[in-house]
């Protein structure tokens, strides 16, 4: 198997894509090996940290509900160290992945390079209508939205998975079970907030798959008519145009282009409407129905105000984790699109004549008798 194998059945696979990217991630050296274990302690820290603030959040409102000014004083002390541990940590996320993006692109980029340059350069890169048009363009674009979104992406699953697990245990303990009575009968509901974050999130998760359901299609095309556009426009101003009926014939086709743009950007719009329909409806909604589930143990003296903060935020920790997905519907798309495109690349790439392979067919052509 070449290093760009890729399945013409089912259209550009992202094989070539993930051996160049494995090549860089586990083959490295020190270097990039350091950069995984500082992300990953990054997010582990910062775990701690999220947890210490949520337990601040308990202390402090429980001062304040017993008016103890000491108390609100040293836990004023308390938040300024969490929130400097807090801004450092997140500071130092930001390094690691750029610095993991930057050198990732590199890597990824330089491979494609010298493949590139071991063909025949004579002959231009054929993308066949998959995606691998102006290789220009997806070198400078489509590799940096390939390597950019999955280091992102990947740090904030990590973060989401072990943030609901620790908070999880939080809303478990804090919130406790609840009594309920219907229909003449009692019963208890263990982890009442953990059943309640579960079930909201699964909604709002479900409202989101439903309605941004076209999104990535939408997404892909988009970038494609992009490309599509700029090839056009590159033959406009390559002066490649021998007469003027190719030159109005090439204006058609930029226009029918552009057309094509604007039309993919107005589909993105109203998807993104309707996204954005659930996930502000969802910021507004969460910690009001995390304070409503709290409520009625608050009435009842089971919970103190600080522990109605505590598990409010909780839940509002846990349901943000559990919309990794929401939250990065877009993005995921985006990079499915240039990860492919990106592959189609790599492809074209492969089938190219060898550097060598074209003038030895010329000689052998002369060479043959007519």
């Amino acid at each position: 198997m070449s290093l760009f194998s890729h399945n013409d059945h089912n259209g550009h696979n992202l094989t070539g894509f993930w051996l160049l990217s494995r090549r860089f991630w586990f083959g490295g050296g020190v270097r990039a090996t350091g950069l995984i274990v500082t992300l990953i302690s990054v997010i582990l820290l910062q775990l701690v940290v999220q947890f210490y603030l949520n337990l601040w959040n308990r202390h402090f409102f429980d001062a304040l509900e017993r008016r103890n000014a000491a108390e609100l004083w040293a836990q004023a002390g308390v938040f300024l160290m969490l929130a400097c541990a807090s801004i450092l940590l997140a500071a130092t996320s930001v390094w690691a992945r750029m610095t993991g993006q930057r050198r990732w692109r590199e890597s990824m980029t330089r491979s494609i390079l010298a493949a590139w340059s071991a063909k025949d350069r004579r002959v231009a890169v054929d993308g066949n209508g998959d995606g691998a048009e102006n290789p220009e363009y997806r070198l400078a674009e489509d590799v940096r939205v390939a390597t950019d979104a999955p280091v992102d992406l990947i740090s904030a699953l990590l973060s989401s998975v072990l943030t609901a697990l620790t908070f999880f245990s939080v809303l478990w303990t804090v919130g406790g079970s609840i009594g309920v009575t219907a229909f003449g009968h009692h019963v208890e509901i263990p982890g009442y907030l953990v059943l309640g974050v579960v079930g909201y999130s699964t909604i709002m998760t479900g409202l989101m798959l439903w309605f941004g359901r076209r999104i990535t299609g939408i997404s892909e095309r988009r970038n494609q008519n992009e490309a599509e556009f700029r090839a056009a426009a590159e033959v406009m101003r390559g002066g490649r145009i021998s007469s003027e009926a190719d030159g109005a014939t090439w204006t058609d086709t930029l226009q029918q282009r552009l057309t094509a743009v604007l039309r993919s950007w107005r589909d993105l719009c109203w998807q993104l409407v309707e996204t954005t329909l659930v996930s502000h409806g969802n910021f507004l909604l969460a910690p009001v129905a995390a304070y409503f589930l709290c409520f009625p143990k608050y009435l009842s003296g089971a919970m103190s105000l600080g522990e109605v903060t505590q598990s409010a935020a909780a839940f509002v920790t846990v349901q943000g984790a559990f919309n990794w997905l929401v939250d990065n519907y877009q993005r995921i798309a985006d990079w499915r699109s240039s990860a492919n495109r990106v592959a189609a690349l790599l492809a074209a790439i492969e089938h190219m004549p060898d550097r060598g392979d074209a003038p030895a067919a010329e000689a052998e052509g002369e060479s043959a008798p007519g």
